[in-house]
């Protein structure tokens, strides 16, 4: 196999942000080298810093293996850490809205696991998981799932009932069919409804079921109609 010889890089490469005339004025400092530019139509100065950090790494993690003087295992590298269409912006921003709505949700609600769902419910301690995937699988409780785990929301259990899903709820959720994954499930159960006065649907769950099925089927009828 044909490899490739590097000289090690000894300095870190620098990188510079900003508008035309701000960088221009950071490259006057710069006394010789190659120049790689991007230029990002719409971007906002948090997009751009953003996408600086990203290249950025990839240049520290790149200097770290060029002196393994490998071809194959530069290219493996960057093949690995490059995506393989550059983030836009709006991208990015979707990104970042995406995490702080998902943040909100794990903070918003006590979310418990199969085997916590079954201990506070009496269930069966040999298979925990099976009666939470029954009532899953027939639509009568829903859950996020998050590192390979599925997780379910307190508000959706019953204390009255031996802590089994309100029976309100099964109906709730067959109003959104398939239009939402779990994760869009809880944003809408956890965000104020001004179709329940400017209250959160998981907690008018268990005094007015009625009025939370009736705001999920208006809910549903306005995404049917986007």
């Amino acid at each position: 196999m044909t490899t490739m010889e590097f000289e090690p890089i000894s300095a870190p490469i620098p990188t510079f942000t900003g508008g035309l005339k701000e960088v221009r004025d950071q490259l006057d400092n710069v006394k010789d080298g190659q120049v790689l530019a991007f230029v990002l139509d719409g971007a906002s100065e948090s997009e751009a810093k953003a996408i600086e950090q990203v290249i950025s790494r990839i240049i520290r993690l790149t200097q770290n293996t060029l002196t393994t003087r490998s071809n194959e295992t530069l290219s493996s590298l960057v093949e690995t850490l490059l995506p393989k269409d550059m983030p836009s912006p709006a991208l990015l921003k979707e990104a970042r809205m995406m995490l702080r709505a998902k943040e909100a949700v794990l903070n918003g609600a006590d979310w418990l696991t199969a085997a916590q769902v079954a201990s506070i419910a009496g269930l069966s301690e040999k298979n925990p998981s099976a009666q939470l995937h029954k009532w899953k699988r027939d639509g009568a409780i829903f859950a996020i799932r998050r590192n390979g785990l599925d997780y379910f929301p307190g508000y959706a259990l019953d204390a009255a009932n031996e802590y089994r899903p309100h029976r309100a709820l099964k109906q709730v959720l067959a109003q959104f069919g398939d239009a939402k994954d779990g994760w869009g499930l809880a944003y809408w159960f956890q965000s104020v409804n001004s179709f329940l006065g400017g209250q959160r649907p998981m907690d008018v769950l268990a005094k007015n079921p009625d009025a939370v099925l009736a705001a999920a089927a208006d809910e549903a009828m306005g995404i049917a109609h986007a």
